[in-house]
């Protein structure tokens, strides 16, 4: 049994998805757990979720709700729903993903257990945009970021769990002083997710990995993620900036290799593809672990992007001349 006394504030950023949203809500209000907030940040252009929530939840004390005029983007959105959360512990939970039933029950049972705990989260499912679970990509997904049997507890560096992204994108849950203390920043772009990720995992002392689905992200067309997938603005862009500029003990110097290994080779096609073939070439030089040394048959495909960039390049150079 947990103590109800402990109110969990749900934050969810929205943006034009009234009807991905109605499901968010639905899988909010529907926790086992039942002493909660649900605190909601509306950056819509258009009145659709406006209308929504003013017809079905606005006797709902349960709710909080604010349409941001003007809207402030993801990093200020999600840094003004930590603000107004009045809960001891916080959930965030992006629009058009979901919750499973007792997730808040079997994450908040950890601190029972462990009373000093900072941080807990748990395996993701995948959904499509029906909302259909696909089992395989969901084992697949969790194995890749690290969420496995061997992993679930506590982590021995909470550092680490940020940095090689074993830390979820939502679904995790977290005091409230922490979450608000190290913040969403804008500044990180499409790639706040992941600096959040990494700041509140360095930040903490104590995190919990439980070995169950506690959340499902759906994979949506027109996500932020998708729509500036092959730009320099891109969230793998944004993440190799942060990691870069980290300065770590050397314990977690590991942490940022893996790290590298899985965003530099988005790096480099990406700025080849942006006509920055120099600056691709030394990336993946610099890094040639990310490719196993040359091992990898995606080294060869980057090589003859950044070649093909090179020619593009000097060909522009002499339609000019």
């Amino acid at each position: 049994m947990i103590d109800s006394d402990v109110l969990v504030s749900i934050c969810i950023p929205t943006c034009d998805r009234p009807e991905l949203l109605e499901l968010a809500l639905a899988s909010c209000l529907a926790q086992t757990y039942p002493h909660i907030q649900i605190v909601i940040g509306d950056d819509s252009r258009g009145d659709a979720t406006h209308a929504m929530m003013h017809t079905r939840y606005a006797q709902d004390g349960r709710i909080h709700y604010v349409r941001n005029t003007p809207s402030l983007g993801q990093g200020q959105n999600v840094a003004s729903l930590f603000s107004r959360a009045e809960g001891d512990k916080i959930l965030l939970l992006h629009d058009d993903d979901l919750l499973e039933h007792d997730a808040l029950e079997s994450m908040l049972g950890l601190w029972r257990r462990h009373p000093d705990l900072e941080i807990a989260f748990g395996d993701q499912y995948v959904i499509d945009i029906e909302g259909k679970v696909d089992l395989e990509q969901s084992r697949a997904g969790n194995i890749a970021f690290y969420r496995t049997q061997r992993a679930e507890g506590l982590q021995k560096e909470p550092g680490r769990t940020g940095l090689v992204s074993m830390f979820p994108n939502n679904g995790w849950l977290a005091n409230a002083d922490l979450v608000k203390r190290v913040n969403y920043k804008a500044k990180f772009g499409s790639g706040c997710d992941y600096a959040f990720g990494v700041e509140i995992c360095l930040a903490a002392s104590k995190i919990y990995y439980l070995k169950k689905y506690v959340s499902s992200y759906r994979v949506t067309p027109g996500a932020i993620s998708q729509t500036t997938a092959v730009s320099l603005n891109s969230a793998a862009v944004e993440a190799y900036r942060v990691v870069h500029a980290l300065k770590l003990s050397r314990n977690l110097e590991s942490a940022r290799r893996v790290a590298y290994k899985r965003m530099v080779p988005i790096v480099v096609s990406t700025l080849s593809r942006h006509n920055q073939p120099i600056n691709s070439l030394k990336l993946a030089l610099t890094h040639l672990h990310a490719y196993n040394y040359g091992l990898s048959p995606r080294f060869y495909y980057h090589m003859l992007l950044i070649g093909k960039s090179m020619l593009q390049r000097t060909r522009g150079k002499r339609a000019v001349a």
